[in-house]
């Protein structure tokens, strides 16, 4: 086996473009960090009131209670729709990763009722559709959190209009079951038209 070559850097910690750009990845970073933070917030702090006051959990804590305690959760897509519908569906209105529940590496998919009262946006449908297509992929069984009004009736033209969009949720569960991945869906709020035909 050869040894691998010695790697040397000409950078200069000390030079003035290693300052810049030093400087420049950190305020990156504080601004990735800050769009991180208000997508995990969901539909405001508006929203959350009136969520929790119906005695509703926040869908990032029904995710955390759902998950084995101390599994990590790699979550997916967390800035997907960021700069996108005036800024009214942060993180697309879903959270969905993977964790680990009952031992086992699960995709889990919640709707935030907060964005908009869970309901799809097209970004939402490519989100939920690219979980699915990691579940897939990896046969990762998949647990679905709805608390979902259906498609977000405003854009509901651009939610149904081809093949990549809402109808192919469901086609994606069909392949699914043919290779006996299994999906559940605890209740957990409403279930509007199609969100109904997720698995029970």
């Amino acid at each position: 086996m050869q040894e691998a070559p010695e790697l040397t850097s000409a950078a200069d910690p000390a030079s003035e473009a290693w300052r810049a750009n030093e400087a420049a990845h950190r305020t990156l970073g504080e601004e990735l960090r800050a769009k991180l933070a208000a997508a995990r917030l969901g539909g405001g702090e508006r929203a959350r009131a009136r969520h929790t006051a119906r005695g509703k959990l926040l869908p990032r804590d029904r995710v955390d209670t759902l998950l084995d305690p101390g599994s990590p959760f790699l979550e997916l897509a967390p800035l997907a729709a960021d700069g996108m519908y005036e800024g009214q569906a942060p993180a697309a209105g879903v959270v969905a990763g993977i964790g680990r529940v009952g031992g086992r590496e699960c995709l889990v998919v919640a709707n935030d009722a907060t964005v908009k009262g869970g309901t799809y946006y097209p970004m939402t449908v490519k989100k939920h559709l690219r979980a699915q297509e990691v579940a897939l992929e990896n046969r990762l069984p998949c647990v679905y959190l709805v608390d979902s009004g259906g498609a977000f009736l405003p854009m509901q033209d651009e939610v149904f209009p081809d093949r990549e969009h809402f109808g192919r949720i469901f086609y994606n569960q069909a392949r699914m079951s043919g290779a006996g991945i299994p999906r559940s869906r605890p209740s957990s709020g409403p279930a509007r038209r199609a969100a109904r035909m997720c698995p029970r």
